[in-house]
Parts: structure tokens; C-alpha cells; sequence
């Protein structure tokens, strides 16, 4: 299935090192040169702000997912499901614990065959190696499988990361065979 909507999971700050923003920047203008026509991302701050302010500026569109607290969903959950149901794929950049947390359910729910859907990492300057030393040493010790480590597309760069999820194809094995209709 080809990918035409990314939600975008990112620091609502915008880091110590400038790098950081300069990333979620290029990243937003790439989006809407690599034809992805529709966007999924949180707020107006931070690396979310540069993303989005990028999209804006080169053409493209935002949809913004703001919990009720803050304005719009009752809970973050909800804002997760309606989230993953509005993008083709999803991608983390730098960010703080809700990124990882978002970014980690994402990974699990591939996992466990409720989506099928790309995920990316941005890996600026780093960011996420200890993540992803983390990650290996789950599959060392025998807790992750090792095929699921692909579940995530890891680049540096962010036109090889998009063109990377634009070609994505699910590890085989990687999903259980879980059936998620309700009841």
C-alpha cells in the first residue's frame, strides 16, 4: 500500500542542539516533495512546530491531534487510535517519554496484527542509538523477536528514511496472528 500520510511523533520542545530543529525542518519540507499529501501531527511547538511549519511553508497539509485537556480528545489513547486511523505510516523524531511512548506503541501494535503500516525513526545525530541498543539487547536475551527489529525503518537522513518507507514491507513472522474484530 503505497504511504501518503505520515503521523509524526516529536519533541513539543525543540532540544538543546539546533540540529534538532534544523532535522524536523528539512524533514517537513521532504514530506511534501516526496508527495505525501496529507500529515498527521500534534502541535505547534517544539520539533512539532518545525515539522509543521515546514509542511505549511512548502505547500502541504497539517492535521493536528490535541487531547481534550488541551482541546480536543477525551484521552491520549483516543488520540492515538484516531492518529494511526488518519496516517498510511508513522515516524518519530527526537523527542521526550510521550514520543517513545507513542513511538513504542506503534511498534507493538504492528506487532500484535492491529496495523500493518511503516514505522520510521529520524535518527538525528544519534538520538535514538541507546534506544536501539536497548532494542538488541531485548533480542539478545531473548525477549524480542529477532525479525521484529525491522517492524522500524532507521535512517538519517529524512529523504532516505521517506523514499525507505515508501518501499517498507512487513518482516515475515513479525506480527502474530491476532484477530482484532470486535466482538
Amino acid at each position: 500500500m503505497p504511504v501518503t500520510s505520515l503521523c509524526v511523533f516529536c519533541g513539543s520542545s525543540s532540544g538543546r542542539d539546533p540540529i534538532y530543529a534544523k532535522r524536523a525542518t528539512e524533514f517537513g519540507a521532504a514530506m511534501v516533495k516526496g508527495a505525501f499529501p496529507s500529515r498527521a501531527t500534534g502541535g505547534n511547538n517544539g520539533l512539532m512546530g518545525a515539522v509543521a511549519k515546514a509542511v505549511e511553508a512548502n505547500g502541504g497539509n497539517i492535521r493536528g491531534f490535541i487531547p481534550e485537556t488541551m482541546q480536543q480528545f477525551e484521552d491520549m489513547h483516543t488520540r492515538k487510535q484516531k492518529m494511526s486511523a488518519a496516517a498510511d505510516g508513522f515516524v518519530a523524531l527526537p523527542g521526550g517519554f510521550g514520543t517513545f511512548e507513542e513511538l513504542l506503541e506503534m511498534i507493538t501494535w504492528s506487532q500484535l496484527n492491529i496495523h500493518s503500516k511503516p514505522i520510521g525513526i529520524l535518527n538525528v545525530a544519534g538520538f535514538f542509538d541507546p534506544l536501539l541498543d536497548l532494542v538488541r539487547r531485548g533480542i539478545d536475551e531473548g525477549f524480542i523477536r529477532p525479525m521484529n527489529i525491522d517492524l522500524v525503518v532507521v535512517r538519517e537522513d529524512p529523504v532516505e528514511l521517506l523514499k525507505a518507507l515508501q518501499d517498507y514491507k512487513l518482516p515475515e513472522g513479525s506480527q502474530y496472528a491476532l484477530k482484532w474484530e470486535k466482538l
